[in-house]
């Protein structure tokens, strides 16, 4: 068969889905092989002496290279090559196979994509916590680093570095929450379902789910073969993470491109014509990325809602590649983000004459005439009057007062005007903030501790899962030699 031609579909359809999945399935489809083995024995579904045949053929399947199997049109997909390949392994023919005895291609393939993603989330999850601690290292350290924050790309109000990379921290540990309910959301076994309705014979889904690392098993077997919502949830929940991420970008890129920090050498690349340019890219590939991202989410989308309800290759099989792509993206992107994080420090934060020429402190001055008693919309005119007459430093308590008479404030004392004056004078006064959420120094210390915690009983949690996930693998390794001994 390997010098016939393929046909059209062969070659342009089958040949490539074959070459995409065959890396990521093989390995997957022969552990759920090796589980489902030694359940159909144990039921008493196949003799002894057939499963240990085919036990020592799986075994010997292990070591297999799956990135060198190749189509050559004999069988349609990876999993006729692995049935093929066990018949060889275990030298007997392909009529003499039981391993598909009580299984479909339809839960088998449900079962072994949810292996695959479970892996691949954990990871994302790994990269999403440490770049989470970096952030929060990073926020303690720079607390004490007055900058101006911005609303709609104009100057708002002062804020720390330590404040800002607290925030987003924040985000960080709530997509951690998330990346660890969806790992147990994928992590429940559709195997023992067949092709949607189950099977008369005395089978134990439980048993197989136990010895794969599931922590249980679908309630309905039409949804475990027809189900795609968690599909969904892995390519949106990334899209969303790494949109969150790339707005974080951007907001650095501002901050690079004011001096506010600097790129370190390895994540810049060099200019083509001139010999002084240091171009950050990283932070275009990062926004990229999330853009990459977005995409595979939307292609995902758009094949399950085009599917019907039942097994269908447009809402399971076609989507797998578009997954494996996004859950390797976001691990990436937040590898070089983290990585990227460790190494950045503040370079020429704005000096106090800087924040205060924007403006920025204003609204602090204007809530020291509130706490005097004047209320708010009167006390905000009169700022605002203040504004139109000359920059905050030139202020003295005589203006103040004028404006304020001006305005038929007659209530507004020398002791309020010196106090509006020093506030709006003084962008450091934020650090001394009381509010627990707000950029002061100790409160943002405080959030870092409370963000810490909340990340450590996310990577605790991830934890836990691979700890299973272990016992399981060694549950499975023992009962395969104690069958193949037997």
């Amino acid at each position: 068969m390997a010098d016939q031609a393929l046909t059209v579909y062969q070659e342009n359809h089958l040949r490539v889905a074959f070459e995409h999945h065959a890396p990521m399935l093989y390995g997957p489809m022969v552990e759920a092989s090796r589980a489902h083995v030694v359940m159909l024995a144990e039921q008493g579904l196949i003799p002894a002496e057939r499963a240990a045949t085919l036990l020592r053929g799986l075994e010997a399947m292990r070591s297999d290279d799956p990135a060198a199997l190749t189509y050559d049109g004999s069988v349609e997909d990876v999993y006729f090559t692995m049935e093929k390949r066990l018949a060889a392994a275990a030298g007997i023919g392909t009529a003499e196979l039981d391993v598909q005895l009580a299984r479909s291609r339809n839960d088998l393939d449900q079962g072994i994509f949810r292996m695959i993603l479970r892996g691949q989330l954990a990871a994302v999850l790994d990269e999403v916590l440490t770049t989470a601690g970096v952030l929060l290292d990073a926020a303690d350290r720079y607390a004490d680093v007055v900058v101006i924050g911005y609303t709609h790309r104009r100057p708002a109000q002062p804020t720390t570095v330590g404040h800002v990379l607290a925030g987003y921290a924040e985000a960080l540990a709530g997509h951690a929450r998330a990346y660890t309910a969806l790992i147990d959301e994928v992590n429940v076994s559709p195997l023992g379902s067949c092709a949607f309705a189950g099977t008369d014979l005395d089978i134990s889904p439980a048993r197989v789910a136990e010895l794969l690392g599931f922590d249980g098993l679908i309630v309905n077997s039409y949804e475990a073969v027809a189900g795609a919502d968690y599909l969904v949830r892995v390519a949106t929940l990334n899209a969303q993470v790494l949109a969150t991420g790339a707005r974080f970008v951007r907001t650095l890129m501002d901050w690079l491109s004011w001096q506010w920090l600097s790129t370190p050498p390895e994540f810049t690349q060099g200019s083509s014509i001139m010999p002084q340019k240091r171009n950050p890219v990283v932070f275009e590939h990062l926004v990229s990325m999330a853009g990459a991202t977005a995409a595979d989410a939307a292609s995902v989308l758009n094949n399950v809602g085009a599917a019907w309800w039942e097994d269908s290759n447009n809402a399971t099989t076609d989507v797998q590649a578009r997954l494996w792509e996004s859950n390797d993206r976001a691990t990436r992107f937040f590898r070089l983000l983290g990585g990227l994080l460790a190494r950045v420090e503040p370079l020429s934060p704005p000096a106090a004459a800087e924040i205060v020429a924007t403006g920025a402190t204003t609204t602090a001055a204007t809530d020291t005439l509130t706490a005097s008693g004047v209320p708010f919309r009167a006390a905000h005119s009169v700022v605002g009057r203040l504004l139109r007459e000359g920059p905050p430093d030139q202020w003295t308590t005589a203006t103040v007062l004028a404006v304020a008479a001006e305005l038929g404030l007659s209530g507004v004392t020398e002791e309020a005007a010196k106090e509006l004056i020093a506030a709006a004078n003084d962008p450091a006064r934020v650090l001394h903030r009381a509010q627990a959420d707000g950029p002061g120094s100790a409160q943002v210390r405080r959030q870092v501790a409370r963000l810490r915690e909340s990340v450590a009983a996310s990577a605790e949690h991830v934890s836990g899962f691979r700890l299973r996930l272990d016992a399981a693998a060694v549950r499975l390794d023992d009962v395969v030699r104690e069958r193949i001994a037997a």
